[in-house]
């Protein structure tokens, strides 16, 4: 496998990350330095009823820890936002610490805007009800976070993280409603042990969603030299270290949280995270599966629409490129992400996932089209409702 160093430290846009085994028993002692004493964790009922997670974390924070908000959802609600504010009321903390997946992340980021906003639920919901929801606007400081992830889903090296207002059941629109705020994490403790303490299946949903944010940011409109080769190189050890996650492999682990870091930065979602999307906008599901499922069938409809960088994808996947033809390049990639995404107990078409109905697929393909990361669509890229629709039906 791939040589990695046992831990680092860096400086990401002046967020730092905190990368190695162990970890996590520093995060006190580093709160503390950057003037922090009073951290509240935000997670979901699963991670904080997680022992061997929520003791190396308690043990870690020591004496900041004040308390623990254990009611964030999958669905990302405006609830859970305003339940964690709520909770803030009663341990009144200095910094929020979300741990566990993206939804907690980003509820833990989202609890410091919302409340800083100063505006009620009920306010929120109403304007949301009227079409006239707007971004929040923190009116004073805005309670700091720290993450701790727990799964592959990517959502750590961000400032962001929408919250369902209205849900697409209740929406007028048929979409949810949704809006965000920007609290960019000032530390991520990033402790391969702490990945082990999730179930698999966990890891397996989120696997695919991260992975292929490695792969938009190296055929994103805006890539670049740097971009390419922290792409390159997240790719690679994701490539080599997700099958042998599920043999409990801790050296795979190890290099997959590596990855996982790598791949976020200045990344560039693009095409596949607009169908992930599509999906998000008119159910309630796990992206990674949408992920899982669609990330060979969108490949394969880009390779035949422009050349799509794919040498420098062969690259990434390890594909011996120069003796092939660029068809052949082209399928040797596709078959890569397979292999990764076989190596999980994850669905490989849209029919296995049982939310979803053939018959919305137009209206899916409508939502593709408008999704705001289209807009990093790979140059040249021309895309019709029609083709991202036969997508779908191939994908079926």
């Amino acid at each position: 496998m791939l040589p990695i160093t046992n831990s680092f430290e860096y400086d990401y846009f002046g967020s730092e990350i905190v990368y190695g085994r162990g970890c996590i028993d520093s995060i006190g002692e580093k709160l503390s330095a950057a003037g922090f004493e009073r951290a509240m964790i935000v997670c979901g009922s699963h991670v904080g009823a997680n022992d061997a997670l929520m003791g190396p974390l308690a043990d870690g924070l020591g004496d900041t820890l004040v308390g623990v908000f254990d009611g964030t959802t999958p669905d990302k609600t405006i609830e859970d936002v305003y339940g964690s504010i709520k909770a803030t009321e009663v341990y009144d903390p200095d910094v929020v610490v979300g741990v566990g997946g993206g939804s907690s992340l980003d509820v833990a980021r989202q609890t410091g805007v919302f409340r800083a906003a100063g505006r009620s639920l009920s306010e929120v919901r109403a304007d949301a009800e009227a079409g006239t929801l707007e971004r929040p606007n923190p009116s004073g400081d805005v309670l700091p976070a720290i993450v701790v992830p727990t799964t592959f889903a990517g959502a750590d090296l961000s400032d962001g993280g929408s919250i369902e207002v209205i849900s697409a059941a209740d929406s007028p629109t048929g979409q949810p409603i949704r809006t965000k705020g920007r609290n960019m994490p000032q530390k991520l403790f990033y402790d391969p042990a702490l990945y082990e303490t999730t179930p698999i299946g966990a890891l397996a949903g989120s696997a695919m969603n991260g992975f292929n944010k490695g792969i938009e940011t190296l055929y994103g409109l805006d890539a670049d030299p740097v971009t390419d080769a922290t792409s390159t190189h997240g790719l690679r050890l994701l490539r080599e270290s997700y099958p042998r996650l599920p043999d409990g492999d801790s050296a795979a682990m190890d290099r997959a949280v590596a990855g996982i870091v790598l791949v976020q930065f200045q990344r560039k979602t693009s095409i596949i995270h607009a169908f992930g999307h599509g999906f998000s906008r008119r159910y309630t599901l796990q992206q990674g599966d949408v992920h899982a499922v669609l990330a060979p069938y969108v490949l394969e409809y880009l390779f035949s629409k422009i050349p799509l960088r794919r040498e420098l994808l062969a690259e990434a996947f390890g594909v011996t490129h120069e003796p092939l033809s660029a068809d052949a390049i082209a399928d040797a990639v596709v078959d890569a992400v397979v292999d990764v995404r076989d190596s999980f107990d994850l669905p490989t078409k849209l029919r296995e996932i049982e939310v979803i109905d053939r018959d919305d697929f137009a209206q899916i393909a409508e939502f593709i089209m408008t999704d705001s990361s289209m807009k990093q669509a790979p140059r040249d890229l021309e895309p019709t409702a029609e083709e991202i629709e036969s997508v779908l039906h191939n994908a079926w």
